[in-house]
């Protein structure tokens, strides 16, 4: 890889872990802490949370038209979702320990904690749960998919494309015919050292 791009890239790291420690400054702001899969606030930040919880009545009174007409789509999204959900499931299952790629952890990707927010109520907690487990989905499924790539066809885009995945950087540079059978095996091989730190 370009010394270049792996500077910058060391630089983006550091920039990810001081975003993540402001965030963990925000938790103190905001009197919550995590205790293991569960967040919890101090009891005066429920209290107050409950009484700036919009009532059911209220909450669909001012709930726009638009809202409504589209909601038998939305959630009628479902359907593919489920169905997408068990495809790659099924299929990390079986296809990676044939390829002795790690298999991605569910749990690392969906985050179910907006129900412990005192402050909305059932509906909007439906909505959320709804939201986090599609945006959750995507993400799982994003990172399957990456170490797939990554394992046959590690090649960069001649174009930059958005949401690119975190692999994606390491990926060979497009037009770099030499070192595509050069370095393939060792791009593998690197898949595999994933699954080996992980079992010990």
């Amino acid at each position: 890889m370009n010394e270049k791009i792996r500077h910058i890239l060391e630089q983006i790291n550091a920039l990810e872990e001081d975003i993540q420690s402001v965030l963990n400054e925000q938790k103190g702001k905001f009197f919550y802490q995590i205790n293991g899969r569960r967040v919890e606030f101090e009891h005066s930040i429920i209290n107050a949370h409950r009484r700036m919880k919009v009532g059911l009545f209220r909450w669909f009174w001012t709930v726009r038209p638009q809202n409504y007409l589209t909601a038998p789509i939305i959630y009628s999204m479902i359907v593919p979702l489920a169905l997408l959900d068990l495809c790659i499931s099924v299929y990390q299952a079986s296809c990676f320990p044939i390829y002795g790629i790690s298999r991605v952890t569910r749990a690392n990707y969906f985050s179910f904690d907006h129900r412990h927010l005192a402050y909305l109520n059932i509906v909007e907690k439906f909505h959320c749960l709804y939201c986090s487990y599609a945006n959750g989905l995507m993400a799982y499924g994003s990172e399957i998919v990456a170490r797939t790539e990554q394992y046959f066809c590690p090649i960069k885009h001649a174009q930059k494309i958005k949401g690119s995945h975190a692999r994606y950087q390491n990926f060979l540079d497009y037009g770099d015919a030499e070192d595509l059978h050069k370095m393939l095996n060792e791009i593998r091989i690197s898949l595999i050292r994933e699954q080996e730190k992980l079992s010990n």
